[in-house]
């Protein structure tokens, strides 16, 4: 519960942390279409795979962030 109401740096951490879940579904959604397209999946490009590890440690820190400054 929010006893001080809500601070600058909690919205911008939970602003990022929208923004780095939007990215990794975005991520997610490119990877599933590329296999429903085809008979046997290739490899996923490092780029991508870069990109969705990127993503999911940015987001648990953003979400670190929101838990530390409550």
């Amino acid at each position: 519960m929010l006893t001080g109401g809500v601070s600058a740096a909690g919205a911008v951490a939970c602003a990022l942390c929208c923004v780095c879940w939007l990215g990794l579904l975005g991520i997610a959604h490119r990877r599933i279409r590329a296999l429903a397209t085809t008979g046997a999946p290739g490899a996923l490009v490092p780029r991508y795979a870069s990109a969705a590890a990127l993503c999911t440690v940015a987001l648990a820190v953003c979400g670190a962030a929101l838990v530390v400054r409550g």
